[in-house]
């Protein structure tokens, strides 16, 4: 069974931050033994509508299970409205952090265009988190949109933005990060090629960590049954410690 059909448990709450159906994020406590930090979790697939939270329940779920506290968010995917999407991931993590139930330490954890959404977050000012970390990230937008992944999805997301909307949302032109930032990306990714995150840190100065797996795909690193998955929880342990 795909990652994409996987079945998981409902959450322990769903907390709305906005009116839209869109504008929520899950809860889930740890079932493992309780670590004092929250990992918000962004899904995928390349900033559009036919891919939502739900086939990131798995791994959240596999994550509570691992002690932490979850929150899983959903966001608007309306293509060529990028500043609706982006206003969204702003408003659904500053919701996380003011959520008395969950511990104020955050790490943002995004796969593949989630990647360039929790790497973009973190330099925006009002974003006060302990670390991200980007599983085979679209975080180099340029370079994305240049390889036409995802069957253009870049240039679907920004449409015909003017060149420095599309500077402001890509990670590899906002210079060094303002907190710790963990690439991780599987060698065999056919989806979003390894360039793409190896481009970022190139672009930021070479002080980003990329763990490369060898012989892992695109989706093997939000699959608990995967060998590849340990390495995403040992990452989000990394900016913690």
């Amino acid at each position: 069974m795909s990652i994409l059909s996987m079945p998981a448990p409902p959450p322990d709450r769903s907390v709305a931050y906005g009116a839209h159906a869109d504008q929520l994020y899950d809860v889930r406590r740890p079932t493992g033994t309780p670590r004092d930090a929250t990992v918000v979790v962004v899904h995928g697939g390349f900033w559009r509508p036919s891919y939502d939270r739900t086939h990131a329940g798995a791994q959240s779920e596999a994550l509570a299970a691992h002690g932490f506290h979850v929150a899983t968010i959903e966001y608007r995917r309306i293509p060529g409205d990028w500043p609706a999407m982006a206003a969204d991931v702003l408003s659904s993590v500053g919701a996380v952090q003011d959520d008395p139930a969950l511990p104020d330490r955050l790490v943002l954890l995004g796969h593949s265009a989630g990647g360039q959404l929790v790497t973009w977050a973190s330099y925006q000012p009002e974003v006060r988190v302990v670390g991200v970390v980007s599983l085979a990230g679209c975080v180099d937008l340029h370079l994305t949109r240049d390889l036409g992944l995802g069957d253009g999805a870049a240039a679907a997301l920004l449409g015909s933005a003017p060149e420095k909307v599309w500077r402001a949302a890509d990670p590899a032109l906002l210079g060094p990060p303002r907190t710790r930032v963990r690439l991780v990306h599987g060698a065999a990714d056919d989806r979003v090629p390894v360039e793409v995150s190896e481009s970022y840190q190139a672009a930021v100065g070479g002080g980003v960590p990329l763990q490369v797996l060898a012989g892992c795909g695109h989706f093997e690193l939000i699959d608990p049954r995967s060998a590849y998955f340990p390495p995403t929880v040992a990452a989000v342990d990394a900016v913690l410690t």
